[in-house]
């Protein structure tokens, strides 16, 4: 079985498991969620907008070359639903985690952990970004456009501003600093690399030529 990390384009779209396909709790602000005929073209368009303006904004995880787990990042400026969060806004160093799935049947085997680890290993080769910050669901639903806290946690965030219902999490991209060693290995394990150790053979015989020569 191989498993690599890839960033997310316009044709991974399709492979958003439903109901994320035509959701737009993120992307729109309620009024304008309420009065679109095309949820599918819409999200196209958001994601084309975030790409040509800003750049990547998600990451794919593949087995076997199948699309099984994705999550979505960006600046809030690019995220409207997020001001109806009573944490919000997130931080002005910050970019916002917007989603993270990864399908049931592969869960808890660290897909989740490499697509943050992918995520911060972007982020901070971008510069200039000293933060991702996501807002929790506590209580881990299943179903809602927001990510579990419990997952956010297991991942390296951290609570930056309280809330009963909805935290805002923080991880602080300096921190990858000291396990920046740990992503590189564990992309390495993703793509399937495999450094070779060096091998180290039986010292060689002394002859009875070297031997007479000592």
């Amino acid at each position: 079985m191989s498993r690599k990390i890839v960033r997310l384009t316009l044709d991974h779209l399709d492979t958003f498991r439903a109901p994320c396909r035509t959701c737009l709790f993120w992307e729109l602000d309620p009024v304008r969620r309420q009065r679109v005929d095309d949820p599918v073209a819409e999200k196209d368009a958001w994601m084309s907008q975030v790409l040509r303006e800003w750049g990547s904004c998600g990451r794919v995880a593949l087995v076997d070359d199948r699309p099984v787990g994705y999550l979505v990042y960006a600046p809030e400026a690019f995220v409207p639903g997020a001001a109806g969060f009573p944490t919000s806004p997130i931080s002005p160093d910050a970019v916002l985690l917007t989603m993270a799935y990864v399908e049931p049947a592969h869960r808890g085997g660290g897909l989740g952990r490499m697509l943050v680890q992918g995520m911060a290993r972007d982020l901070t080769r971008r510069g200039g970004i000293a933060a991702v910050e996501a807002y929790g669901d506590p209580r881990g639903r299943t179903g809602r456009c927001v990510v579990p806290v419990d997952f956010l946690g297991s991942v390296g965030f951290k609570t930056h501003r309280a809330h009963p219902t909805s935290p805002r999490m923080r991880m602080d991209l300096r921190t990858t600093v000291s396990w920046r060693d740990e992503v590189e290995a564990a992309l390495e394990r993703l793509v399937g690399v495999v450094r070779p150790k060096t091998a180290r053979g039986p010292a060689p015989k002394a002859t009875r030529a070297s031997r007479e020569a000592r």
